[in-house]
């Protein structure tokens, strides 16, 4: 034990706290028993939460502890809690996958490159602690939760959520909630029964005490420990005798602050000077402290009162009492006394080894603009940039702005500070920085960044309707400064109408539409500006306009870096999926998720899943789709992500499995609205559904609604053949003959079997006699020469129905058998029974046949049996879906049980499938 938690046990710390250890004990037997455990010990300053805290660590003697504690001063230094924990697990880096290696070495500044991906940080963190736990259990303790910096506080929340199967357990200390730790067990630490409080009162005051006032005291200090022990001192025995020393109105804290300033008002002055140097230096390095006293005469006999008097130690470590010490200290100096503490520190620190802390040092103890302290300061923005440590370089370059006199320079920094800002997820500071850069003499390409800073604010912060306009408004400004960044813009503002749930975006597509068909053409036009034209020709024009240059894009958008990926990289998917061109989709998208997974792009990854999802759904191949919904959840659920569930609704929607169906279309516009992109999807779900079931009214009413709330979307040429399927069963031929005939605007530019195919199919439905035969047999011919299984499927089906209209019942077999043996063995249930009615009314007989065990296996069970089939190792299952290896070991047990096997070989015969058997009359 420290010190300080000595004292706390020995004056009675743990005093009533019997329910709180016996919780604490059963974390570490957990742990010690092979499990994973976290914690949340939350209650208010001085409450008691340090002394629990401690004894969980000397319950834990076998297991191999390691602290941290966050810092009100280092709140705004990136990684700073992770190095107290990582530091010494760092000989542990060669276990770890290349990408998590790099990660960490980046971080630790151990080599150079690209800034790290928080959630590729968050797996290596994960690795460590499960290599390491690997040899003994471990636990790590993190007091002053609150004061983590934000990236390590995500960080360790994010490895808490997907420990599960190791030895190891993270427990927290907060005075109240931390927002990146929601959703992790939480024990509440409250104030002592009244027994135990008037106990422990007792303890520190000597004399008798008239019992009102005693009762008053622990009346207003809650049964809070640290109160009771602190509020007693400095007061006189008549104060306390007769209450006068009692500040009813006053909260807890400041109260338990007050008898801290008391205490340090009694010590001699360079004492409290010390003990300032000490609260303004958060690292704890004893010869640091030593340093700074000495250029300020300070001796070091100086610390012996602040040591007597149990506020300060100093060991291996500088340490205080309580954190409301530290900050007490600081915020009671005066300012100009904390200005010479600071520069103290900056000129005891080595500028060489740790030159931000020394830039950090210098500004706090600067009065007014500094040049030369600014540039340092900036000089450290990009040394934590370039480690990735978005929120400190939003700090030091936000502090060079309020040290910067030159308005030009001003403006510029802040335009930094402000693209700093918006990347650390700090919206409304991003603003601010903005509104600042404007006050200075700014050109009109720096307007164009400030109003690019706003738009992606808006964007980012899920504020969709809000982005397109003003990525028009940037773009517009930027257009007659640099044509590149202006179309760059023109693209990201396409994309974000485009994906808008409002109901004017199809407005908002076409003014940027025809604000891009207005540019000049550029001499060599980039793969983007291809892709930018295409789509605004699209739009403006028509698919008879737009797909030729789409096509030409496609071809050019065959390797593009990850860099432009991120930023717009579906939009390139996008344009194969617009020219219903399937291969370039599917090739496209995996290629995109590929290049991302290895990059470590994970905020950017859903939407790229999504694509290729929605791909494998087309396809048939369901249980790919699954498996990427169950990644999509875990990314999403890592990165703090809301996207729409488009793969979902669709798999359900082919399912065919109404409940399931129903529940996934109700909650998607429950969420996201009735109106809009997601809400069009979950008719189009719907459509597909009811034509499953047969039931056409309804089908045709939800394609109507999908296709209303997508007109300005690529998406709306997908449903156009549920509304001429749907129409034609419930004879209104003439909205089936209008929907062929937007349908075929789409197919005929296009030109791929994938388009005619579906062309065919749906001209079919409105024509008669030999042409329809035709077309029937053209459609098969066509989708027969893509992979696009499930409207190959309808196609035998409709083709089939219409023969056993014409009386052609032999037929009418060949084509329905084929039909129902495909939905079968896709898992399109709907269909397959709206097929064997078919077929019993040819007088076949048909005897369905079901695999029900893949019922039992969870989502990520599937996942991972499919992920182990395919080959991938553990480590590599782990990287993929953000838990350990470990964890992904005690799934794959769980995945084998269920199933009956006993190895990974026999995988691929136990994966469950579903199919059909036909029996003839």
């Amino acid at each position: 034990m420290t010190q300080f938690a000595a004292g706390a046990v020995a004056e009675g710390g743990l005093r009533g706290r019997s329910n709180e250890c016996a919780v604490l004990d059963d974390l570490v037997s957990a742990i010690r028993h092979g499990e994973s455990r976290s914690l949340v010990l939350q209650g208010e300053a001085g409450i008691g939460k340090t002394a629990l805290m401690e004894y969980l660590i000397a319950s834990a003697s076998d297991l191999t502890v390691v602290q941290a504690a966050g810092v009100e001063l280092e709140m705004e230094l990136d990684y700073a809690g992770l190095h107290q924990l990582c530091r010494p697990l760092l000989d542990r880096l060669d276990r770890l996958p290349g990408p998590q290696r790099q990660a960490i070495e980046v971080v630790f500044g151990l080599s150079t490159g690209e800034a790290p991906d928080l959630f590729v940080l968050g797996l290596a963190v994960l690795s460590l602690f499960a290599a390491s736990a690997e040899e003994r259990p471990r636990l790590c303790v993190i007091d002053d939760a609150p004061w983590l910096d934000k990236t390590s506080a995500l960080t360790l929340a994010f490895v808490a959520r997907r420990l599960l199967a190791e030895p190891v357990g993270i427990a927290f200390a907060a005075r109240e909630p931390v927002a990146a730790l929601r959703d992790l067990p939480v024990l509440e630490v409250e104030g002592l029964d009244d027994g135990d409080a008037r106990g422990l009162l007792s303890t520190v005051v000597p004399f008798k005490m008239d019992e009102r006032v005693r009762e008053q005291i622990v009346a207003e200090t809650r049964g809070n420990p640290l109160a009771l022990l602190e509020l007693p001192r400095g007061l006189t025995a008549p104060e306390l005798a007769g209450g006068f020393g009692l500040l009813s109105a006053q909260a807890i804290t400041g109260r338990i602050e007050e008898s801290f300033l008391r205490r340090l008002d009694a010590l001699p002055d360079d004492a409290r000077r010390l003990l300032l140097v000490a609260a303004a230096e958060p690292a704890g390095d004893p010869m640091l402290l030593w340093r700074a006293c000495e250029r300020l005469s300070i001796s070091p006999e100086a610390a012996e009162p602040a040591t007597l008097e149990g506020l300060l130690a100093i060991d291996h470590r500088v340490t205080f009492r309580h954190p409301l010490v530290r900050s007490t200290v600081y915020r009671s100096a005066a300012a100009a006394d904390r200005r010479a503490v600071h520069l103290a520190l900056a000129e005891a620190t080595d500028g060489q080894a740790d030159p931000d802390r020394r830039a950090w040092h210098l500004a706090a103890a600067t009065t007014g603009p500094n040049e030369q302290v600014a540039i340092e300061l900036v000089r450290s923005a990009d040394r934590a940039r370039a480690r990735g440590g978005l929120a400190a370089a939003a700090a030091f370059f936000n502090r060079a702005v309020a040290l910067t006199n030159d308005p030009g320079r001003r403006a510029d920094r802040a335009l930094a500070a402000a693209e700093a800002s918006l990347k650390a997820g700090a919206f409304d500071t991003a603003l601010a920085l903005g509104a600042t850069a404007e006050t200075g003499p700014i050109d009109e390409f720096q307007r164009g960044q400030v109003d690019l800073v706003r738009a992606r604010v808006a964007f980012a912060d899920g504020h969709w309707s809000d982005a397109p306009p003003l990525l028009l408004k940037a773009a517009k400004r930027l257009e007659s400064l640099d044509l590149d960044p202006a179309r760059e813009t023109y693209l990201t503002a396409w994309g974000a109408a485009a994906l808008s749930e409002d109901l004017d975006a199809h407005g908002v597509l076409l003014e940027i539409s025809r604000a891009v068909r207005g540019l000049p053409t550029p001499p060599t036009p980039r793969p983007l500006d291809l892709l930018l034209d295409g789509l605004a020709l699209m739009i403006t024009e028509g698919h008879g306009a737009g797909a030729p240059a789409l096509q030409r894009a496609i071809a050019a958008l065959t390797e593009i870096p990850v860099d432009d990926i991120v930023e717009w990289g579906w939009l390139a998917t996008g344009a194969s999926v617009a020219v219903w061109d399937y291969e370039g989709w599917h090739d496209s998208s995996a290629r995109h998720v590929q290049v991302l997974r290895d990059a470590g792009a994970l905020a950017a990854l859903p939407v790229h899943l999504t694509y290729l999802g929605m791909a494998l759904a087309w396809e048939g191949d369901f249980a790919g789709a699954a498996s990427l919904i169950a990644e999509i959840d875990s990314v999403s659920a890592a990165t703090g992500s809301r996207l729409p569930p488009y793969v979902l609704l669709r798999l359900r929607g082919m399912q065919g499995r109404e409940d399931e169906a129903s529940a996934a279309i109700d909650s998607a516009i429950e969420l996201f609205g009735g109106e809009g992109m997601t809400a069009a999807r979950a008719h189009w779900a719907a459509s597909v559904l009811y034509n499953g079931l047969a039931r056409y009214a309804d089908a045709a009413a939800a394609a109507q609604r999908a296709i209303s709330g997508a007109q300005h979307h690529w998406m709306y040429m997908w449903v156009l053949p549920e509304l001429v399927e749907a129409s034609a069963r419930t004879g209104d031929a003439a909205l089936a003959r209008d929907a062929v005939e937007r349908l075929v605007k789409t197919t005929q530019p296009c030109g791929n079997e994938f388009a005619l195919g579906m062309e065919a199919r749906s001209r079919a439905l409105v024509t008669d006699g030999e042409a329809a035969d035709e077309l029937y047999r053209e459609a098969i011919e066509r989708l027969g020469h893509s992979p696009i299984r499930p409207e190959l499927a309808r196609a035998h089906l409709l083709y089939g129905e219409w023969l056993r209209r014409e009386n052609r019942r032999v037929d009418a077999r060949q084509q329905l058998r084929a039909a129902h043996e495909m939905f079968g063995t896709i898992g399109m249930e709907a269909f397959a029974e709206r097929t064997r009615r078919e077929l019993v009314a040819t007088g076949e007989n048909v005897r369905k046949r079901t695999v029900e065990t893949r019922d039992d296996l969870t989502r990520q069970e599937r996942q991972i049996a499919q992920l182990a089939r395919d080959g991938l190792s553990n480590p590599e299952i782990g990287a993929r879906l953000f838990l350990s290896p470990r964890t992904v070991e005690w799934h794959l047990r769980n995945v084998f049980n269920k199933l009956g096997i006993r190895s990974r070989r026999e995988l691929a015969g136990a994966l469950p499938s579903t199919s059909s058997e036909l029996v003839s009359a």
